[in-house]
Formats: C-alpha cells, sequence, structure tokens
C-alpha cells in the first residue's frame, strides 16, 4: 500500500486529507519495497515532530556511519548539508552510547555565545543483535520543552520500523514455507517411481505445472556432454530431432559455464548465452532458464524450463525452483546410476574410485596414459616363453600291413578297427576257396591220371612215353602243392601283435582283392610318436634351441595336445630334425620327429593337433611383435 507523499508534505490543519492517525495506520500496512518505506517513514517523522530534515544512517564495518535514507531527497549532485555532515560525525558517539541525543547545531552567521537555533536530535535505532543505525532529525527549535516532545514522537515513530521488518521477516518465511512446500510436493512425484525415465519425467511434468512453463527438459552428464533424459508431456523423443539438440546445446552452454543462464539476459549478466538465444529464436521466442543441477560440488545434469515471452521468470520463481532441483537431485542421480546395466555401473564405480587417486578431471585419460607405460614397462621387463607353434600327426613307431596273399575275393573278415590281435594265432580275414578247391581235385585227378600213364608206358617198354607222363605228373603236382599253399594262406593272419589301425574291411566281403593289395594295418598303439610341421620362419629358433640342449646334455622338449581332447597336455622330446623342407597348403615346413616322455592311453595313429616346442624365455614385446617385425624386415630389407 503506497502513500501519497503529497499528502504528507502539507501543513497540518484542517485542510489536511488525511489524518496523522490515517497516515499511521497505511504506514503499518505499507507493502512497498524497503527503499521507498525509509523515505516514507522519514516524511511522516518529520510531520510529527516538525522537522526540517531527516536521515537514516547505518553503522558500517570501519566505524563509519553510512546514509540509507533522507528527506527531503537532495537533487541529483548537490553536496550533503552542514547538519548531515554533522549527524555523521556525531553518530559514532550515539551508536556507542546506545541512548537519544540531542545536538545543537550552530550556523556560521551565528554569534559567539548565542544559543542555536536548531537541534540535531539523533535516535539509535536498536536491534536484538546490538545497535544497527542512527537516525537523525533537524529541529528548528532550541526550547527544551518543543525538544522533548519531538523526541518522544520521534522515538515512538521509529518503532514502525521495526513492525516493517518483522511484517518482512514473516512474508519472507511464508514464502520460503510456499518454495518448500511445493518443492517437497514435486519431490513426492519423484519418489513415486522405481525407475529413472519415470522419475525424470514426473519433474519436468510438475515443475511445469507448477510454474506454468511450456516446456521443461532434464538433462543429465554423459562423458563431456549432455544427453536429455526427460521432456515435459513427451514420453519419447530422439536425440537426431533439432529441438532435442538444441535444448542440450543450451544445456551445455549452462553446465560449461557452471551458472545459471537466464534469457534474456539481464544487463549485468557477465555469462554467455549464446546457444540459449538460439534455441529461444528457434522454437520461440521464450523466456528460458537452465539451472545446473549439482550433488555436492560437483555438477551431474542441468534443468532448463521455457516460459512465454510475456511470463518472465521472477526471483521467487527461480529460488523455488532450485530448491525443488536441490532436494530432487539424490533421488534423481540415484535412479540413473542404478538404471544402467551392470557394465556402465562397474565402470562408473572404477571411475570413482580412480578418481580419488588421480583426480576428477580427465580420469579415464590418466588412467589410460598409466596404463599403456606400464604397459609399455612390461613388455620390455617381463619375460614369457618362447615355443614354436606347429601342427602335427601321430604315427606308430612299428606298422605292418598285411597284404592280400593271392588275387581273390574276400569270404568273412573277423576283426574291426581298434580291436587287439596277437601274431600268428588270430584270423583276421579269410579268403575264398571254392574256386581253389575245385583246381586242387582238378589238378589232383590229373596227377594221378599222369601216374597211371607212367606206369603203364613202362609195362610196355615205352620209355618216351613214360618220361612225357612223369612229366606232366610233376606238373600236377606243383600245382597241387601251390593251391595247397593259396589254400593255407586263405585265412589270413596278423604278422605282428598290436591293434588294427586300417580302415574296417568288412565293407569289402565279397570284394575282389589283388594280390600284394593292403588289406590290415597292425601296430602297437601304446608306442606312438608324433610328426611336427614346423613353419619356416620358424625352424631357425628350433634348431639353435636343439643344439644348445645338445651342449648341456639336455633334451628339448615340449607339448602337444590333439583335436580330440584339447584339454590335455601331453609331454614330449625331440628326437629328429629333417634337414630338407617339404610343401604342405602352398607352405614350406620341416618335419621334427618327437617321442612322448610316457605312455598315453587314447591316442590312436593319425590323430592330429598343435603342438608347442620350448625354445627359451623372451621379454613379450618380442613375443608379441616377432611375425611384425620379420614381415617389416623383409619388405623393407633392413
Amino acid at each position: 500500500m503506497a502513500i501519497d507523499r503529497a499528502q504528507i508534505s502539507e501543513p497540518t490543519g484542517q485542510a489536511q486529507s488525511i489524518t496523522t492517525a490515517d497516515i499511521i495506520d497505511r504506514l503499518i500496512r505499507f507493502e512497498g519495497p524497503p527503499e521507498q518505506f525509509l523515505v516514507t517513514l522519514l516524511a511522516v517523522q518529520c510531520r510529527l515532530a516538525a522537522a526540517e530534515a531527516g536521515a537514516i544512517l547505518r553503522a558500517g564495518d570501519d566505524g563509519k556511519a553510512d546514509l540509507l535514507s533522507i528527506y527531503p531527497p537532495l537533487p541529483e549532485g548537490a553536496t550533503a548539508p552542514v547538519w548531515l555532515a554533522h549527524a555523521a560525525e556525531s553518530a559514532g558517539e550515539v551508536l556507542s552510547g546506545r541512548a537519544t541525543a540531542i545536538k545543537s547545531l550552530h550556523e556560521a552567521e551565528s554569534l559567539y555565545g548565542q544559543p542555536a537555533k536548531k537541534q540535531l536530535i539523533m535516535v539509535p535505532i536498536l536491534s536484538a543483535g546490538g545497535v544497527r543505525g542512527v537516525a537523525a532529525y533537524l529541529i528548528h527549535s532550541g526550547d527544551a520543552t518543543v525538544l522533548a516532545h519531538c523526541r518522544e514522537r520521534l522515538e515512538l515513530s521509529l518503532s514502525l520500523l521495526s513492525l516493517y521488518e518483522m511484517r518482512l521477516t514473516l512474508q519472507r518465511r511464508q514464502l520460503d514455507l510456499a518454495r518448500l512446500r511445493m518443492a517437497m510436493e514435486t519431490l513426492s512425484a519423484v519418489n513415486e517411481h522405481d525407475h529413472f525415465a519415470g522419475a525424470a519425467m514426473a519433474m519436468c511434468n510438475e515443475i511445469a505445472a507448477r510454474w506454468q512453463c511450456d516446456r521443461v527438459g532434464l538433462g543429465f552428464l554423459k562423458g563431456r556432454y549432455v544427453q536429455l533424459k526427460g521432456l515435459s508431456h513427451t514420453e519419447k523423443f530422439s536425440r537426431k530431432m533439432k529441438l532435442v539438440q538444441d535444448i542440450e546445446a543450451a544445456m551445455e552452454e549452462s553446465l560449461d559455464q557452471d551458472s545459471e543462464l537466464l534469457y534474456p539476459p539481464p544487463d549485468d549478466a557477465a555469462y554467455v548465452s549464446r546457444a540459449t538465444q538460439e534455441l529461444s529464436r528457434r522454437h520461440g521466442p521464450m523466456n528460458i532458464i537452465s539451472m545446473p543441477i549439482r550433488r555436492g560440488d560437483s555438477p551431474v545434469g542441468v534443468l532448463i524450463a521455457e516460459r512465454p515471452q510475456d511470463k518472465p521468470f521472477d526471483l521467487e520463481q527461480l529460488e523455488a525452483m532450485r530448491l525443488t532441483c536441490d532436494l530432487s537431485t539424490a533421488r534423481l542421480v540415484n535412479l540413473h546410476a542404478s538404471d544402467r546395466w551392470f557394465g556402465a555401473r562397474a565402470a562408473g564405480a572404477m571411475r570413482k574410485a580412480l578418481a580419488t587417486a588421480v583426480g576428477p578431471k580427465h580420469t579415464w585419460a590418466k588412467v589410460a596414459a598409466m596404463a599403456v607405460f606400464c604397459f609399455i614397462v612390461f613388455m620390455f621387463v617381463a619375460q614369457g616363453d618362447y615355443r614354436a607353434e606347429a601342427s602335427f600327426v601321430l604315427e606308430a613307431q612299428q606298422q605292418q600291413v598285411v597284404p592280400a596273399p593271392f588275387d581273390g575275393y574276400i569270404e568273412a573278415v573277423y576283426f574291426e578297427p581298434g580291436d587287439p590281435v596277437l601274431a600268428g594265432h588270430t584270423i583276421l580275414a579269410r579268403l575264398e576257396t571254392t574256386k581253389l578247391e575245385t583246381q586242387r581235385k582238378q589238378a589232383q585227378a590229373a596227377y594221378t591220371k599222369a601216374q597211371k600213364e607212367a606206369t603203364k608206358a613202362m609195362n610196355e617198354g615205352k620209355i618216351a612215353e613214360a618220361q612225357i607222363a612223369r612229366a606232366e605228373a610233376d606238373k600236377a603236382r606243383a600245382e597241387i602243392d601251390e593251391l595247397n599253399r593259396q589254400i593255407n594262406e586263405a585265412s589270413i593272419t596278423s604278422p605282428m601283435t598290436g591293434t588294427i589301425v586300417s580302415p574296417d574291411l568288412k565293407r569289402k566281403i565279397r570284394g575282389h582283392v589283388e594280390l600284394g593289395e593292403a588289406m590290415f594295418e597292425v601296430a602297437p598303439i601304446e608306442s606312438l610318436r608324433a610328426e611336427l610341421s614346423v613353419p619356416e620362419d620358424q625352424i631357425a629358433d628350433v634348431l639353435v634351441a636343439f643344439d644348445v640342449a645338445e651342449a648341456e646334455g639336455r633334451e628339448l622338449t615340449g607339448e602337444l595336445a590333439t583335436e580330440g581332447r584339447p584339454d590335455r597336455r601331453l609331454a614330449f622330446v625331440v628326437e629328429r630334425i629333417y634337414p630338407v623342407a617339404e610343401i604342405e597348403e602352398t607352405e614350406n615346413v620341416f618335419k621334427v620327429r618327437v617321442r612322448f616322455q610316457e605312455a598315453s592311453k587314447g591316442l590312436r595313429p593319425g590323430m592330429a593337433g598343435v603342438a608347442k616346442i620350448h625354445i627359451g624365455r623372451r621379454s613379450y614385446a618380442f613375443l608379441w611383435t616377432r611375425k611384425l617385425v620379420n614381415w617389416v624386415r623383409m619388405k623393407l630389407w633392413i
């Protein structure tokens, strides 16, 4: 409620438009700013006490008095009047005395010893914490009764300042309670959600509804950039949208400067709002406020709110929004951290722990540099086993082929691959002998006939015919012996004790075999060896290691694993390195024969896998860059 100063300044009398009680009542209910209240209060007091002028001085930190308000106001550029300078000089005495003082004010033209025509009444402004200032009033009177009356009125009316301050305090508390209530209601809406997306949406919607905003966005820091996580009244949005990109740019502008950005900016603004201005121009025009959200001293996100151009944000609204953000930050940060997948949460926890050691700025870059340095040192200092890798095939140390004894057909097969056999006692298979037996009967008949003809010729004295008949008998006898041999050999036996390692012959029953054709392969599988195919680029290292081992009186060793049992490592000893290279799949390899250090069960000839020969200890830099270095040397010829 404003008071017309013209009414206050009118002279007392019946022509006065309002009474003194009305003026004081309006002053009690005054709702203007403190500066206007002080001037009005001085005007009322000057009227009540018939004072020419008045001023309120504040106690400064340096012991001097600072002018807060003066009535009547001084013209622009005017110097301070004499009474005001005298009041400023005497303020310290009044402040220390804490009691009203009346100071005589002599004018320059006054005669020496003449009583002062003007008096300066200085009333201390007291509070619970002490003396806050002094109110000085110029009274044109030297009568003690008049001065006492004026002093009483001034002291009583000065209490209106305390009433005004109490009312301001009460209003401020009411505003604080209103802000707190709105913030708590917004926090309650956020707490209703267990997931970050829902909580962010609820916060944006609540702020938009309570502060009449057209659009409210919430962004969280991800790495070095801000990502929009929630937008009021919008469930789904894409980061490819131009609106989203402009909002994120405005958020990053606020976060980079770590300050609140208000657009349009005030005249004394010291921040840059280029991206915020672009957002307002493209999607407005709008009044925009960007507030960094902090947890502790570190910003974690940005809240941005937009209102129509005719509804600017005032200080009370900004304070309420700031309080809402402060109260909701902890809940939002916890939900944002817990809603991420396990790997992101683990990386965040690791970064937080590392930030304690290396600092919060550029944590990952520092850790990466340290890791690279440690890795390089490890490569050149630490050593590992250098092993030559080669493919291999298992083979038996002794192996016997059982051939077909004659041309014929297979009648029966009694053993399969993997069956054990004994030398000379186990019949492996049988060839058909029906044709041979028929031929033997025919030969026996021819032999008997030739014998009879020879005997008859001898009895008749036909010597030549008898000799011819005996020759035919010998021929038939030789044929019978050959047929008997073939019939006896039709039952095929193993020449050695071992295990059948050839393919299954039962598939060829009734099939034809030729003389000398391999029917079975028998080998003692308990004594196997492997033949390694070492690549050409590693054979030189193997030869050097083999020679060193022989010179030191030890054996060159290694390990191998078959494709069927990759989890089983078998130790071996290098026996021989063949000096001639062979071509396997367009690659030059050298054969290296090895034997097992101990008997191994479950292995069969023909099994393949990977073998590694222990060459020695080398640095990891050599092990990991050997092939690349050799390739560069060959290409650049260095």
